[in-house]
């Protein structure tokens, strides 16, 4: 390293946001994630033996993957070499490759190679590294937002061990503020800052798990805080807070795990009678910027499909404020998906239909049938009524109530119950009324 490197080292160093000076270069300074990397798991041990295999590290931003592979680098003894998928190309691999092959053979040490965003490479990125991975050339540390068992090259992840980081805890990050502020080589011990205990669990609770987050908030607020006149002090308060971290982060990516874990729990929601936990879900995404139309769209599916005719209005609420929506817009959009939401919440739930239609296509695709039923077939069109087709078919509406006994199945299926109501809402009906119609068939359900 020349003298110009050092100097803009030590320059990047200085002026780095306070989250990246804050980074614990050691295993004793490392907040959270108790889960892998608490003394005696299985990570803790590999990175003090330094006896680490290739793995890749899961989690939102904010959670400490990129610092777990700081604190790996200042460990080992292998070379260490870290690359960025946002803007290495297949040559950095390539030269990476080529470096680690160098110094095996020079010095007799493996080289780990740090991939952050490593869901960015592209497959055929993602292929170059395989060989060396499997030869041990290099040792991957791959770090990721993104599940990785679907962006990240299912070889490489068979070839590595995967460690989910999870959100850190208020209690985590109230901890890492309160280092910052002590903190006089890196962090703001520098300067004469408190900050009061209403700010500090606010700054915590509304980073929502992300480190970087409310540190970076914490900075704001001390740098942008006029000192006391009387004391000198630098006061930050809730309200100093407040204005310094005004909307709270969510890690929300539109197609990544929380789109999918936050609509998933909104439906199952839906599906469980909770009203409440249905609109909390319904604001998470929405206030994530979540298109509404696709909520929309997941609403209509579900009143079909889990509300069915146990409350056939439930479809109808739903359609309509899919076309309410989209004729109204946001943020008004809001309060019409609110209450198709709710409604479909509180609505009673059957999954009858579903049922239904599934056991009929199973047997479509099972159960050979070489005609529809003749009495059912069609005798209007050319030559059909010469052939006998529709020949004894009974006009239910020339008959009592609008009924009269008669075989609609195929004969191969006339026993099939395909529809069996439930005794939930209105399909409570509809299950009477069927067994007085249809007396031969059981449709007595304990759904």
């Amino acid at each position: 390293m020349d003298i110009f490197e050092t100097n803009r080292s030590s320059i990047l160093k200085k002026e780095a946001p306070l989250a990246a000076r804050m980074r614990p270069t050691t295993l004793e300074g490392w907040v959270g994630q108790s889960h892998i990397i608490a003394k005696n798991t299985l990570l803790y041990r590999a990175i003090v033996a330094d006896r680490l295999s290739s793995l890749v590290l899961y989690g939102p931003p904010g959670t400490g993957k990129t610092t777990l592979a700081r604190i790996i680098a200042n460990t080992t003894q292998s070379t260490f070499t870290q690359i960025n998928a946002t803007a290495a190309g297949i040559k950095d691999i390539q030269r990476a490759i080529e470096d680690a092959k160098s110094t095996i053979a020079l010095y007799a040490k493996r080289t780990i190679l740090f991939v952050d965003e490593i869901h960015r490479f592209n497959k055929l990125q993602q292929d170059a590294l395989l060989p060396y991975v499997e030869d041990g050339t290099l040792i991957l540390i791959g770090a990721t937002t993104e599940n990785p068992y679907f962006e990240v090259n299912k070889a490489l992840v068979s070839r590595s061990m995967v460690f989910e980081l999870y959100p850190l805890t208020v209690a985590d990050i109230s901890t890492l503020l309160t280092r910052a502020i002590a903190d006089t080589e890196n962090g703001l011990g520098f300067l004469p800052v408190e900050i009061n205990d209403d700010a500090l669990a606010f700054l915590a609770d509304r980073a929502n798990g992300d480190a970087r987050t409310a540190l970076n908030a914490l900075e704001l607020a001390a740098l942008t805080t006029e000192p006391n006149p009387e004391t000198g002090q630098i006061i930050i308060d809730l309200e100093t807070a407040a204005a310094c971290i005004q909307k709270r982060s969510l890690c929300y990516e539109k197609n990544g795990d929380n789109h999918y874990d936050t609509i998933s729990a909104f439906i199952k929601s839906m599906r469980g009678s909770d009203p409440d936990a249905a609109v909390y879900y319904l604001a998470r995404m929405l206030y994530a910027g979540e298109d509404p139309k696709f909520i929309a769209r997941r609403i209509v599916i579900h009143a079909a499909e889990d509300v069915g005719n146990a409350d056939p209005h439930a479809l109808m609420v739903a359609t309509a404020a899919a076309q309410a929506v989209d004729f109204i817009g946001m943020p008004e959009g809001r309060i019409i998906l609110a209450q198709a939401a709710i409604y479909i919440a509180c609505a009673p739930k059957s999954n009858a239909t579903i049922a239904a239609i599934d056991k009929a296509a199973s047997d479509v695709a099972a159960i050979p049938i070489k005609a529809i039923p003749n009495h059912l077939r069609d005798p209007g069109h050319k030559g059909a009524k010469s052939l006998g087709h529709g020949e004894g078919y009974q006009y239910a509406h020339s008959f009592p109530g609008n009924y009269v006994p008669q075989t609609y199945l195929p004969e191969a299926l006339a026993d099939k119950i395909y529809y069996q109501p439930s005794n939930n809402g209105v399909e409570k009906k509809i299950s009477e009324s069927l067994k007085k119609l249809r007396p031969h068939k059981s449709y007595d359900s304990d759904l």
